[in-house]
């Protein structure tokens, strides 16, 4: 039977930052970010209103020469293309599904992952207004993942899933297995296992099916 993985970004792959937090930083805005993202994570702001505000501060300055640099600056987990080549390697499945903009997260297509989904934000440099509908909330996590089993020929009792804060908790609940990735409160009881670390190869292990 195949498996499909199912990955957060921010704080998962994405070691104690986040998309947003590493493109500010390459434009100076490290202050204001932090602001949003304590907003963020106190309910103060939903999913397309912190969206706005980000675009707000990027707009008409972020180059895709800086998302590039804050990709391959930013502090990812060790182990992501190796874990991904061994659950694919084995006729598996593995999908990115995040919040951020889909700008960053696609960029991990190349890094071996099947399928990314992110927000829809304008491109870059941001010119365009946002469109609050384009922008992912925790349930899309969830429609997301059903729309893959249906695409892999799979159902939710064959997800695992791996994540770390209130963004991954209605998907950690619909799903069999689950890995909380350095995670808060939010998620810790509801996860099959736990890890803390940098290497995702050993969060992996955890669930990794057995010859």
């Amino acid at each position: 039977m195949s498996k499909l993985h199912l990955f957060d970004m921010d704080g998962t792959l994405l070691h104690g930052s986040a998309a947003a937090v590493e493109i500010s930083g390459q434009l100076g805005l490290d202050r204001e970010i932090a602001e949003l993202e304590r907003r963020f994570a106190a309910g103060e702001l939903t999913p397309a209103r912190f969206a706005q505000l980000a675009c707000d501060l990027w707009a008409a300055e972020l180059t895709e020469a800086q998302v590039a640099a804050a990709f391959e600056g930013a502090p990812w987990l060790t182990g992501i293309r190796e874990v991904w080549a061994d659950i694919r390697a084995r006729g598996e499945r593995c999908a990115v599904i995040s919040l951020s903009p889909g700008f960053f997260v696609e960029r991990l297509l190349a890094w071996g992952a099947d399928t990314a989904h992110g927000s829809r934000w304008p491109s870059v440099p941001i010119r365009q207004p946002l469109e609050p509908a384009g922008i992912l909330s925790p349930s899309a996590k969830v429609r997301i993942a059903d729309e893959l089993c249906v695409r892999y020929g799979l159902s939710r009792a064959d997800c695992v899933a791996y994540g770390d804060s209130m963004s991954d908790a209605e998907l950690f609940a619909v799903v069999p297995e689950s890995v909380a990735v350095n995670a808060d409160h939010h998620v810790s009881g509801l996860a099959s296992y736990a890890y803390t670390g940098r290497d995702l190869r050993e969060a992996y292990e955890l669930v990794r099916t057995r010859e």
